[in-house]
């Protein structure tokens, strides 16, 4: 019944401040106003604020924000626990399958990028290996033979 009051008086209050702002010619911060003062007169008639005074001294009421409290704490603490780990288990193995480095072949050559230079220097000049014939060909070869081709 005070809570009733209270927003009333203040929806009163209000309009009479909007009322002496638009007197002043300030239409548009007159009807802003009073659009604030007219909150609380409408949460009043909505019974939203019944609602809120039945809740505010309701154990039953308290004990279900504390659930909710509870639940929403428990959900953050395993999304969080989640993405410290990486995911989920499906998602770890994805990932352990993807990273695994692909078996080489056994004659597989050093991969083609050369050593890295200090910054500002050019890299050492590279020798051209020297020609060795037939040579050549018996890796390309070897590969071959191994795939049946």
């Amino acid at each position: 019944m005070i809570a009733e009051t209270v927003c009333s008086a203040v929806a009163a209050a209000g309009l009479g401040i909007a009322v002496v702002t638009a007197y002043r010619k300030r239409y548009l911060a007159a009807t802003r106003i009073a659009a604030y003062a007219l909150v609380p007169l409408g949460l009043v008639m909505a019974g939203v604020v019944d609602w809120l005074a039945d809740t505010a001294f309701s154990p039953t009421a308290w004990a279900g924000f504390g659930v909710l409290g509870l639940s929403w704490v428990l959900f953050a603490t395993t999304r969080t626990v989640e993405r410290r780990r990486g995911g989920t288990r499906k998602e770890r193995r994805a990932a352990r399958q993807a990273a695994a480095p692909a078996a080489a072949a056994p004659g597989a050559s050093a991969p083609a990028l050369g050593e890295a230079t200090p910054r500002g220097e050019s890299p050492a000049p590279r020798r051209a290996p020297a020609s060795q014939g037939d040579d050549d060909f018996s890796d390309i070869e070897a590969i071959l033979k191994k795939h049946g081709i």
